[in-house]
């Protein structure tokens, strides 16, 4: 037995299929990265499909409440600011660095917002979680039966009661975290 041999075990085998099929998908996942407006209608023809499937086999509506908890957290994540402005302005307080909290006025510094759930991992993470719910509805293990108007109650509570919660803080600290209708300037301008 020569020692410079390379080693076939079955796991070899497997972790190196394994191994590019990851990296034809990361290649993929890297070509369709400018294309945002594709991406997201793609994710919404799948998300229509797993309704149309909840609809039609009148079943599985844990598995489309779960499906919904996990968007809307991913949704929240994404409106949320990476570094949490009442966080920074309470550590700021007890250290007696009072300058730590978004600009307020004109002649502050002007910080980015930088989300904590980029765009592309939220549509990746949706997509993948809907791809993974709309299979979970072909296994009737997952069907589990609830009384369904309970469920869609509570979600639109649930939502509701986040939303609010959300947006409060977007204007108690004074951040906006998408770019339509912020100020426009022109390049040639100097601003």
């Amino acid at each position: 037995m020569d020692a410079s041999e390379p080693e076939n075990t079955p796991f070899a085998a497997v972790s190196a299929q394994t191994t590019k099929l990851g990296r034809l998908y990361q290649s993929y996942l890297d070509k369709s990265t400018p294309y945002t407006t594709y991406r997201w209608i793609s994710t919404a023809v799948i998300l229509a499909l797993f309704f149309v499937r909840i609809v039609v086999a009148q079943g599985w509506y844990i598995v489309c409440y779960s499906l919904g908890i996990y968007l809307l957290n991913l949704f929240l994540a994404f409106l949320q600011p990476k570094i949490d402005p009442s966080l920074t302005q309470d550590e700021g307080l007890e250290d007696g660095d009072a300058g730590s909290s978004l600009p307020t006025k004109k002649d502050e510094e002007f910080r980015p917002f930088i989300r904590r759930l980029p765009e592309f991992k939220f549509w990746h993470s949706a997509t993948r979680a809907i791809a993974i719910s709309f299979v979970c509805t072909w296994f009737g293990i997952f069907n589990v039966p609830v009384f369904w108007p309970v469920l869609v109650v509570y979600f639109l509570i649930l939502f509701s009661l986040t939303m609010r919660r959300q947006i409060q803080h977007m204007i108690k600290y004074r951040y906006v975290p998408f770019s339509f209708g912020k100020a426009k300037y022109n390049q040639r301008s100097g601003h």
